[in-house]
């Protein structure tokens, strides 16, 4: 995902920095991204090169998207070195990164989800939860997701949408999310094609009335990572422009990203 972000920025015309974080066994080795060669920096030396990219890049906004496992570090590593960042990487202790951020003071775009028209259906949840609560009780709700199989966690978005589907109602428990990573069940149950098995993201909602009568279905499905990359080039342009503006405000979503309608196609 964050190679397709790399992309995004050098289509958008920004520039990007031919640095990124790597793990111990990636660190010295150059990636192609658009024509910029980007190394990769291994785990000691990400201090020494902040302070470089600080010189010879001045107004950088870093971009996440590694792992679960990592996630906590790199954003207590953002916070306490004051680096403006747009946060795509699910899981970790989210409390935890919401703390330490407005703690800091640090700039950032911290969500689930950076594909705008997604977030724009999740907002639309939030808003019938605010609006409406308690409208969908006695209720039943499954969620199935399909995304390729390196992803380890459960996706954000669902669980957002999750705990809104709650406010109108529904008692569901996260682990009934109904994970599918496997291939044959990728094309066959949720009809992901097989040329986007490496990168896709198909989640269906379905709410059902008691005496099954009634059947509501929410769905979307993403092919590719594109849709994402892009919104996540949007989020680092509107994190920019609020570090220019030296806004007061400084933990922002997409959601934020989205209201500020300054959007690309």
């Amino acid at each position: 995902m964050g190679h397709a972000a790399a992309e995004a920025a050098v289509r958008a015309g920004l520039t990007l920095v031919p640095f990124s974080y790597g793990g111990p066994t990636e660190s010295g080795r150059a990636v192609d991204v658009g024509g910029v060669q980007v190394t990769l920096v291994h785990p000691d030396e990400k201090l020494d090169v902040l302070h470089r990219v600080r010189e010879e890049y001045p107004g950088t906004v870093m971009v996440d998207y590694t792992l679960p496992s990592v996630v906590n570090g790199n954003a207590t590593f953002y916070s306490e070195n004051s680096v403006p960042f747009v946060m795509g990487t699910t899981g970790g202790d989210r409390d935890k990164i919401m703390r330490e951020a407005t703690e800091s003071g640090v700039y950032a775009v911290i969500a689930p989800n950076m594909g705008k028209q997604i977030v724009a259906l999740q907002t639309m949840l939030e808003l019938m939860a605010a609006q409406f609560p308690g409208c969908l009780s006695g209720y039943t709700l499954r969620v199935v997701e399909s995304h390729q199989a390196t992803k380890a966690d459960a996706s954000g978005t669902a669980i957002a949408n999750i705990h809104s589907f709650q406010r109108m109602g529904l008692e569901f428990d996260l682990s009934n999310i109904e994970l599918v990573r496997e291939a044959a069940e990728q094309i066959g149950r949720m009809q992901v094609p097989e040329d986007a098995l490496n990168g896709h993201a198909f989640h269906t909602y379905t709410v059902t009335s008691p005496d099954g009568s009634v059947t509501l279905e929410f769905k979307h499905n993403v092919v590719g990572r594109r849709v994402y990359a892009e919104g996540t080039v949007d989020a680092a342009l509107f994190l920019a422009s609020k570090i220019g503006e030296g806004a007061e405000k400084r933990l922002y979503n997409m959601v934020d990203v989205l209201s500020g309608g300054n959007m690309r196609s």
